[in-house]
């Protein structure tokens, strides 16, 4: 905006002092041309007097040399012959065509002559003999006499009101630009989740109202979150009552192991439930930078999980494998995050294969991301796309797709991504990629490649040495 209006302020004032200027070195001109043709005529009216009087060449030749006001040799004369015997005389400069004098003679009238280097202005006037002609040189020199100057003159100032114009409008453009920028950055902050933001009513009357309007938007925003973590505290903490129904029930199921898992999942529950809570009532959630200054092992969550899981696998007949998962891997996102994604990945396994399928879980430490894979030995997932968006479920029986929706965003919050493919088992694979930091963007696809083969290359090998 700030540099259109510079264009059309530079565009409209160029044409104005094109539209003035042009005219005005013309008629600066013009006005040099008469006013070196109207000294020539003065100086030609003075020697009219003379010639009334005398045509004596001693007495015109005074005359001439008292009518010279700059360099001389400027004024002729040419007076006719006097008597049948007389001739014509010439006295002082003589510059312009025997024609033209004698035309100029002849129609009575002056007219001027052009000569080498300049003009001649012939000025006929009576005398006793006849017409004489008085010839007045008027150089080119003197015909442009302050003309460059003008010009000069009237370009300056062109171009300084070309250049006033332009500022003004630089100006104008910066007042109007600044609060836009202002509303622009405002609302770049509140979609980063700075909720606090916002921005002085300031500038143009359209800029003023968009920058209330935005207010009263940030403002409504706020409040809609207030009341969206009210509702979700409130129905989090009535979910607390049936919980401790269950632990109560649970706590009366004796010592067996189906009791103890029924107990430690009814804890975790609890657990869960807590977090939603007090998450729920915080001005504002975590953001990406202090997840990834807490962070956790990766390797510590997974075998905790799997300890869980491993149970339920023994009663199932399910061979578990767990690989990479021996030395700590630090990985920028919370821990119940991770442990509810891996749950989601697992659960799926358990809900979507049949009892005696195997499952494995693979840990991959790269240089900027770590690698987690679930893969099972069961049919497969024939739309992994659908499977990763909510509302759509990866085994055809009703599936809401949270669980995967859950993994999805957890790896997107770190600048990773999941894929869904065909594990080595004969199953499915899902792949979690937590990057580290930004640099995932930045490597390529080459590297992607490379570093995809590698894995490959492992899980065939790991493949070959647990069969």
């Amino acid at each position: 905006m700030r540099w259109a209006l510079v264009k059309v302020a530079l565009a409209v004032t160029t044409m104005v002092v094109v539209a003035f200027a042009v005219p005005l070195g013309l008629v600066v001109k013009e006005l040099a041309r008469d006013r070196a043709y109207s000294n020539a005529e003065r100086q030609a009216a003075t020697i009219g007097p003379v010639l009334a009087i005398t045509t004596d060449r001693t007495q015109l030749e005074r005359a001439l040399a008292s009518a010279e006001t700059g360099p001389g040799g400027r004024i002729g004369v040419h007076v006719p012959a006097s008597g049948h015997n007389g001739k014509p005389a010439e006295i002082g400069s003589r510059r312009a065509a025997a024609a033209d004098v004698a035309a100029a003679a002849k129609l009575g009238r002056a007219s001027i002559s052009p000569v080498p280097g300049g003009s001649s202005l012939l000025q006929p006037t009576a005398v006793a003999s006849g017409i004489a002609v008085v010839e007045v040189f008027v150089p080119d020199a003197a015909l442009t006499k302050g003309v460059a100057t003008s010009w000069v003159v009237l370009a300056g100032v062109g171009l300084a009101l070309i250049i006033g114009s332009v500022a003004v409008a630089d100006r104008l453009g910066t007042r109007m630009v600044r609060p836009a920028k202002r509303l622009a950055g405002a609302a770049h902050d509140l979609g980063t989740g700075k909720l606090c933001v916002r921005v002085p009513e300031d500038g143009p009357h359209e800029l003023r109202s968009a920058a209330s309007a935005f207010n009263a938007m940030a403002d409504q925003v706020v409040q809609l979150l207030a009341n969206e973590r009210e509702l979700a505290a409130d129905l989090s903490h009535r979910l607390r009552t049936p919980l401790t129904v269950l632990r109560l029930n649970a706590a009366s199921l004796g010592d067996t192991s189906a009791a103890e898992q029924t107990r430690a999942a009814v804890e975790q529950l609890e657990r869960e439930v807590d977090q939603i809570i007090r998450t729920a009532r915080e001005q504002k959630a975590p953001t990406r930078q202090a997840a990834a200054a807490a962070g956790c092992d990766a390797a510590e969550v997974i075998r905790e999980r799997m300890e869980f899981w491993s149970a339920l696998a023994e009663d199932e007949g399910r061979t578990v494998r767990v690989a990479g998962a021996d030395h700590p891997v630090r990985v920028p996102v919370a821990r119940p995050e991770l442990a509810a994604a891996l749950d989601a990945m697992l659960g799926n396994v358990f809900r979507h294969t049949s009892e005696g399928t195997a499952f494995a879980v693979d840990v991959h430490h790269a240089e900027d991301a770590v690698i987690v894979l679930v893969s099972d030995a069961g049919g497969g997932i024939d739309d992994p796309d659908a499977a990763l968006r909510r509302g759509h479920g990866g085994g055809g029986d009703g599936s809401t797709g949270l669980g995967l929706d859950i993994v999805r965003r957890l790896a997107e919050s770190t600048g990773g991504d999941v894929r869904i493919g065909r594990s080595v088992l004969g199953g499915t694979e899902v792949r979690v990629w937590l990057a580290l930091d930004d640099r995932r963007a930045r490597t390529g696809a080459r590297r992607g490649h490379r570093l995809r083969r590698t894995l490959g290359v492992r899980r065939r090998r790991t493949a070959r040495t647990g069969s």
